[in-house]
């Protein structure tokens, strides 16, 4: 093991993180395996470990991709199972697409159930959480004078949605505020529970904002939907694969979601559970013949797909289950922390918009602002200067930039960001 560590650890030294992608998802459970008997938190800063995971990756490096949250690069193995799956189709599309590949994702249907924790039968295999949450949106039967309850810290395309249902038909948005970080989860339950009314048909908000990454008390605003019968959507774009949960820690009926986001598939899946019962409830946004009134499927009437995007889902639920999904927040997490409370400790200027510490209700995601420094102008220098890809992130409460590295990020990346950020701190930007 000693050998084998010290080869790992001089390859990753001399910068050849791209070698033996070939076999990644074996190389992942092998590090798993020999990583088994530490802790998560404890694993968290082991560079031997996390380098394996880090060579499952073919991505640039002369690049520091630190907007992890807008979209994620997959696992090579996963990308090269898309692409034999594209090329199988293009030889006989209707044969090899509809009658062999299409079936499977049966699979992938499963696969998902079991890591969010419901029945198979309640899981839709969307393209993104946009699409997943829309069909909430605009499934959902509403008059003239209805209202519903989001936040202003809801994805803008949630936000767009129900205004436009506003426009269109007349029905009332009520955005609440809240502070971040969060003082406590009851002050945005009472803010929920302020915006109801008898007219209140719905109420929406995401698990974990985009913006800096404050993840929210849905479990307790669920509970208090139930007690006045109002349906409660969740957005759960940046959460799923991102930290530890199941359907029934939430209690959810409604949830959607990015799959190309934490759990590292390809680009263009997604998901949206909808509990058995609640089927009905919601009309597809694409029309679904009267028999599937009561089948998940309905939500997956979109014409004709590739079946290799969504089939490659089970493959990257493969490779997040080989590093497990406590190892993973805790490696997040330990990044997240390595650069801002290093950026705390340097200068009373920074700022975070992202709750620290100790069971703290943030993840992978964080918001930083350099006060007096405009945050846009942080954005632009450290990509110009550094080539590191950040988030440029404003709303009426809060401004800065939003870092979000993930499992194949380095501590070399990590540090030149600080870095960076330091020199910023000292020099200004010109």
């Amino acid at each position: 093991m000693a050998n084998r560590r010290a080869f790992l650890s001089g390859i990753a030294g001399a910068g050849i993180v791209g070698a033996f992608r070939a076999d990644s998802l074996a190389r992942a459970a092998g590090a798993s395996k020999d990583a088994a008997q530490e802790s998560p938190s404890d694993l968290a800063s082991n560079e031997d470990y996390w380098g394996e995971i880090q060579r499952c990756f073919d991505i640039d490096r002369t690049v520091i991709n630190f907007n992890n949250g807008g979209v994620c690069p997959t696992p090579t193995h996963v990308l090269d199972q898309m692409i034999r799956d594209l090329k199988f189709t293009n030889e006989s599309p209707v044969q090899n697409m509809w009658r062999i590949l299409d079936p499977k994702t049966e699979t992938v249907r499963r696969d998902l159930a079991k890591e969010f924790g419901c029945d198979p039968e309640e899981i839709a295999i969307k393209r993104n959480a946009s699409e997943a949450m829309e069909t909430l949106i605009f499934g959902l039967d509403l008059k003239k004078g209805d209202e519903v309850v989001i936040t202003d810290q809801n994805y803008p395309r949630m936000i767009t949605s129900w205004e436009q249902r506003a426009r269109r038909e007349g029905i009332v948005v009520k955005k609440i505020q809240f502070p971040i970080p969060l003082p406590s989860p009851s002050i945005f339950v009472d803010r929920i529970r302020a915006a109801i009314t008898p007219r209140t048909k719905a109420i929406e908000f995401p698990h974990i904002t985009n913006m800096s990454g404050q993840i929210l008390p849905v479990r307790d605003v669920v509970r208090l939907g139930k007690q006045h019968n109002i349906p409660v959507f969740i957005d759960g774009a940046h959460a799923f694969a991102h930290f530890p949960f199941k359907r029934d820690d939430l209690e959810c009926d409604y949830y959607g979601c990015s799959l190309h986001k934490w759990l590292l598939a390809p680009i263009g899946v997604g998901f949206l559970y909808v509990r058995k019962d609640k089927i009905k409830n919601i009309w597809p946004m694409m029309g679904a013949d009267p028999n599937l009134d009561n089948d998940i499927r309905r939500y997956e009437q979109i014409g004709t797909h590739p079946a290799a995007n969504y089939n490659a889902v089970s493959v990257a639920m493969a490779f997040h289950r080989s590093i497990g999904i406590e190892r993973k927040i805790a490696r997040l997490r330990y990044l997240r922390d390595r650069w801002a409370k290093t950026l705390l400790d340097a200068d009373k200027r920074i700022r975070l918009w992202t709750p620290l510490g100790e069971g703290a209700a943030s993840g992978g995601i964080a918001l930083v602002q350099i006060q007096g420094i405009d945050s846009g102008k942080i954005f632009g220098n450290l990509y110009e200067k550094y080539k590191i890809v950040t988030s440029p992130t404003g709303h009426a409460q809060f401004s800065g930039v939003r870092i979000t590295p993930n499992v194949y990020s380095t501590v070399d990346e990590v540090d030149v960001f600080i870095d960076a950020m330091k020199k910023i701190l000292d020099k200004g930007i010109g």
